[in-house]
């Protein structure tokens, strides 16, 4: 192998784990809607939610549908803490059980 072959390979591989490096903070997202209906019955869609941090569910919500490429927990409060939280399979969904606390809020396994 020549001496530029080498430094072309060297120097590709570095700019490579640069990019990677540099796109890891981008905020990377759920590929996929999760779809919630409220205590109103009004379904609300939310395209791609960003992987990081807790997504609140404003209006409380008695289904909750994951569309993701990834799972969810689903928490009662607002802060996604509390007891009994429930884990949330891509392509599935749950629904509260009559005269139970509505999803307040959840997070993205990642």
């Amino acid at each position: 192998m020549s001496v530029r072959r080498r430094l072309t390979t060297a120097t590709g591989a570095v700019l490579l784990t640069l990019t990677v490096a540099g796109c890891s903070g981008l905020g990377r997202t759920a590929v996929g809607p999760v779809t919630y209906e409220t205590r109103g019955e009004k379904v609300v869609r939310v395209m791609s939610p960003p992987v990081k941090g807790c997504h609140r569910l404003p209006f409380g919500a008695r289904r909750v549908e994951n569309g993701t490429l990834v799972d969810l927990v689903l928490y009662r409060t607002p802060h996604c803490r509390g007891e009994d939280p429930i884990y949330l399979p891509t392509n599935s969904a749950d629904s509260i059980a009559p005269g139970t606390l509505a999803w307040h809020s959840y997070t993205i396994v990642h």
